[in-house]
Order: structure tokens, then C-alpha cells, then sequence
């Protein structure tokens, strides 16, 4: 059995599988040789060859658990037809949302536009030099996606103005969102991803009265999809109030905290496995800095089902000799 499936499935608790969000990619100076003669983002997640290279590169680097495909959430509304490109210093840049245009886009169209995603995959999941590690396949939540589709942009701290003011179409495009969603993560597994991991980056944004609507149920759909396919699902729900609840209701397989969280209610609360915590930002400061915060992260949970990992992407200032410190103090434990 797989590492992450042993602590999610048989709830091992014996040790903590490590990986990294966003470990394949901007810290590492080979992945900067690519993106150098790459400049075009989206294409180069479609470039099967070099994002299955991408998502190989910090597993010949580190002694990590799992690989996490090259690729974007923002896959989904480029696959159904909004315009996506990311501008250096300012991030993603959707255009205009044409209702009747992703209306029209059909499961061929979609599958079309980003099968080399799906390929990728299964070039990752076929290397050799995995052995028995994890391929992890990854979906934005609905929500998230929603606010980038509408927002057109990053919303940072806070949303258009109007961003609510169409309940239709809202509604229609959570619809159209929910079953793109189903296709790219069947399509991912069939690839061979063993884990999916539902990103909603933005779950921090909506106050409590909206989370049933835009969190809870459309997340729980795709949650009870992916487990209908035998294959564990952890949600990351970040910088969400109430984590206790986002279980109760949506049950994930596991559960990914972010670093304003405090792990010891984490752990009090919620029964299911956990993944993450770690601030990113500690992989900035000095040895000593990070064994500390990353042993208190490992005694809390010593007890409790846990994969070790950040309670966001890793940053791209961080230096590789810090993580390759952080895999050993997370192999080391125990």
C-alpha cells in the first residue's frame, strides 16, 4: 500500500509520509531552466513531456511520498473555453464569461483541449523511479474556481463588487463547474492518480451564512464522486473558520489545515486524518527555526493519522537545502 493510503485509509499512525504544495516547480533552479525557455504558462502544463519531467523533478531531488502533478486548477475554465493566461508579477488573467460559449462546450470538447494533462499523469504514474509512492491528481473546489471565473482575476481581499448579483448565474455556472469537475478528476484517476486533492483556495473569503450554498454542497458532491471511484479525497479548505464543521459535513477522506489554525484544537476536533500546517514562511529562517516548528507540528499529531506538509504552497524564495533539512526531520521522527 502507498504511503498517503496507508495514513488515510488504514490510519497509520507508525509514520508521516511527507510532500509539498507546489513542490514541482518555482524553488528549484531546474524547473527555472524550463519555465525560462517556456515563458507561456498554460502551454507548458500542456506540454505532457516537460510537466511530467516538472512533476518528477523534486522527487529525484528529495525523499518525498508523493508526486503532485504539474499542472493548474485553472485547467477547468480554460478546458471549458473562458480565456486564461498568467502575466509575471500579477498572476492569472481570465476573460470575459460567456455563458452561452461554456454552455456549448461538451465532455469531447473539454477532454480535447486538455488531454495532455491526463497524459502527463500517466506518464508519472508509470515511472519507475515512483516505486511505491503516491500520484496525486488535484481539482480547485467549485467555490474557488467560481470566484476566479467571475473575478476574472486573483480577489486577494475581497470580491467585485457585484460579484453576487447574478443568483442565475451563479447557480448555472456552479452547475456547469460541478460536472467539468467530475470529468477532469475521472479522467486524472483513470490516468492514474491514486489521491485527489480538492484545492479551495479561497474558502476564507465567504462569511458563515454562505457556506452551505457555495462550499458545503457542491464540495460534498464532488467528495462523494471521488469516493465513488475507490480513491481517496482530501479537501483543503483554506483559511476556512470552521474546520470541525467542514468535516462533519463534507467528510473527506482527510483534511488539509492551513497555518493560521491552531493544531491542537485541530486535533481535538476532528477525527478524521490531517495533512499540512506548516507556515511556509519557516522555510526561510534557519535550521534550528524550522526543526522546532516542524517537531511541534509532529508531537501534537504523533498519535493522530498525519501527513506532513505546508499550510500552503511552498514559496519560491525558499532555499532546496531547507526542505531537504525538513524531509529529515519529518523521516527522522519517531
Amino acid at each position: 500500500m502507498k504511503p498517503l493510503n496507508k495514513v488515510i485509509i488504514n490510519k497509520d499512525t507508525s509514520f508521516n509520509p511527507i510532500w509539498i504544495m507546489r513542490q514541482a516547480g518555482r524553488y528549484l533552479p531546474e524547473f527555472r531552466e524550463i519555465r525560462k525557455e517556456n515563458p507561456n504558462f498554460i502551454n507548458l502544463c500542456l506540454n505532457d513531456d516537460l510537466s511530467s519531467k516538472i512533476t518528477l523533478q523534486p522527487l529525484k531531488r528529495f525523499n518525498l511520498d508523493a508526486a503532485i502533478i504539474f499542472s493548474d486548477i485553472l485547467m477547468l475554465p480554460y478546458g471549458i473555453g473562458q480565456k486564461v493566461e498568467f502575466e509575471k508579477n500579477f498572476g492569472p488573467k481570465l476573460g470575459e464569461l460567456n455563458l452561452d460559449e461554456i454552455t456549448k462546450t461538451d465532455e469531447v470538447d473539454f477532454v480535447e483541449k486538455i488531454h495532455r494533462v491526463y497524459k502527463a499523469i500517466k506518464k508519472v504514474s508509470l515511472d519507475t523511479s515512483l516505486n511505491n509512492k503516491n500520484t496525486i491528481g488535484f481539482v480547485g473546489a467549485p467555490w474557488t474556481l467560481l470566484v476566479y471565473m467571475i473575478n476574472q482575476q486573483s480577489p486577494k481581499k475581497s470580491l467585485k463588487k457585484e460579484f453576487f448579483k447574478d443568483e442565475f448565474l451563479i447557480n448555472r455556472i456552479l452547475l456547469i463547474i460541478e460536472k467539468f469537475l467530475k470529468i477532469h478528476i475521472k479522467n486524472q484517476i483513470d490516468n492514474g492518480a491514486n489521491i485527489i486533492q480538492i484545492f479551495d483556495s479561497w474558502a476564507g473569503l465567504l462569511e458563515e451564512k454562505d457556506l452551505p450554498n457555495y462550499i458545503y454542497t457542491p464540495t460534498l458532491n464532488l467528495v462523494n464522486y471521488v469516493k465513488s471511484l475507490n480513491v481517496p479525497v482530501i479537501c483543503f479548505p483554506r483559511e476556512i473558520k470552521n474546520y470541525k464543521e467542514f468535516c462533519d459535513i463534507v467528510k473527506p477522506d482527510a483534511v488539509s489545515i492551513d497555518y493560521n489554525v491552531d493544531p491542537k484544537k485541530i486535533l481535538k476536533e476532528i477525527k478524521i486524518p490531517i495533512q499540512g500546517g506548516l507556515d511556509p514562511k519557516i522555510l526561510l529562517t534557519d535550521k534550528e527555526t524550522l526543526k522546532k516548528e516542524a517537531l511541534n507540528y509532529l508531537e501534537i499529531f504523533k498519535d493522530h493519522p498525519y501527513i506532513f506538509n505546508l499550510g500552503h504552497g511552498i514559496l519560491p524564495e525558499t532555499n532546496p537545502e531547507m526542505v531537504e533539512n525538513l524531509i529529515k526531520i519529518v523521516k527522522d521522527f519517531k
